[in-house]
């Protein structure tokens, strides 16, 4: 078995600037410069996302993995954490506070959710909380939807979204170890190895969306799809509502997948494109293969997953599928169907975020967030 995520967190590192070799995938004939825009680089303490809030404040909202939401305000990182729930979190290794979502309606409600492995077990747990009267700090007061023991302590997915029907997504890895040795991928009675999609405006804890392709019986109503090994970030375009999903392989190839309602994404029958054993003659019926993949060369280890591009700072990236790998740092740009390394860094990238204007961020582990820029034209 590969060596995991879990394993390779925390290996030091620093952006580098290149040129955007994107000509063949661009509609714009010109090379612009790319490069990382320092937004936070000291202070920080194992980021693993960063988000925004959609309440027209601009503020960015950082998940550092021990268990605390930090806040950047006017470009700043704030001293005093949003939230701070350390005490219930384990982490280390591919666990801790790993998923934030705020609602729709946060400016009006101040409901938001986090996703996070619950200290002592490592079970993942889904849970509301709501901002104080200070809005800079969110009350304690926790309300859990979802709790989901893991067999082992990796693959955990972790991502949280809302999505534009207003239903909070939320992905789950396959409950780790090498394989999938208990086949929960596949399982349809089985949470674990999923993208689910929940209500959490109705129902107690949650309702369940009545088109879920199990709504009504023959697996478990909050999946919205299967057969994911550990999905490490998803998102939506913001222009099309299209989901993409990167999903992290075994020993040899890393996928990203277009999720669709009922989609079965393959593993453990497949690793990306390919037979996972036997190493040929499964069976490909009904399964959903990625839009792309790639293999392990060049240092290449664990898919981290990002954005389509819909900002407006780096217009020839308009449209393009952003991504990266864990251990090369190199940041990918996928448009149809075709891959280019866009930019190479020496980050450890844990995650893509997006700010309420579309511009993309860029996480590194070692405690560093970078908004994604361009420049003049070469």
């Amino acid at each position: 078995m590969r060596q995991d995520r879990a394993a390779r967190w925390g290996r030091p590192g620093y952006a580098l600037l290149g040129l955007l070799c994107l000509a063949p995938m661009a509609a714009a004939q010109e090379t612009p410069r790319l490069g990382l825009e320092a937004v936070a680089t000291r202070g920080l303490q194992s980021p693993v996302y960063v988000t925004h809030a959609g309440d027209g404040s601009g503020r960015l909202f950082i998940l550092e993995q021990p268990g605390r939401i930090r806040i950047v305000q006017q470009g700043r990182l704030l001293p005093t954490p949003f939230l701070d729930i350390t005490k219930q979190v384990r982490a280390g290794g591919e666990q801790g506070l790993l998923g934030l979502a705020f609602h729709p309606k946060y400016r009006q409600n101040g409901r938001y959710f986090i996703n996070y492995t619950r200290a002592p077990d490592g079970a993942t747990v889904v849970a509301e909380y709501r901002v104080s009267d200070e809005a800079n700090v969110s009350a304690t007061e926790e309300r859990r939807l979802l709790v989901v023991p893991q067999p082992y302590p990796n693959h955990n997915g972790g991502m949280i979204e809302f999505g534009p029907d207003g239903f909070l997504y939320i992905a789950l890895g396959d409950g780790g170890a090498g394989g999938d040795p208990g086949n929960r991928a596949q399982n349809r009675r089985e949470l674990l190895g999923k993208l689910l999609r929940i209500d959490v405006d109705r129902g107690k804890p949650y309702g369940i969306p009545a088109d879920n392709p199990f709504a009504r019986g023959g697996g478990r109503a909050e999946i919205f799809a299967y057969g994911l090994r550990n999905p490490w970030r998803f998102s939506f375009d913001r222009k099309t509502g299209q989901l993409w999903a990167a999903d992290v392989g075994q020993d040899a190839w890393e996928e990203i997948d277009v999720i669709k309602r009922g989609g079965n994404y393959g593993w453990r029958i497949m690793e990306g494109k390919h037979c996972f054993p036997p190493r040929r003659g499964c069976s490909q019926a009904g399964l959903q293969l990625p839009v792309a993949e790639y293999g392990h060369e060049k240092g290449r280890c664990s898919i981290t997953g990002g954005y389509v591009y819909r900002g407006s700072r780096v217009p020839a990236l308009t449209g393009i599928y952003l991504y990266a790998d864990y251990c090369s740092g190199e940041i990918f740009g996928l448009r149809d169907g075709r891959q280019r390394v866009l930019l190479p860094t020496k980050l450890r990238i844990t995650s893509f975020g997006q700010d309420e204007q579309g511009e993309v961020y860029v996480v590194g582990h070692e405690g560093t967030v970078h908004r994604l820029s361009g420049g003049a034209s070469r």
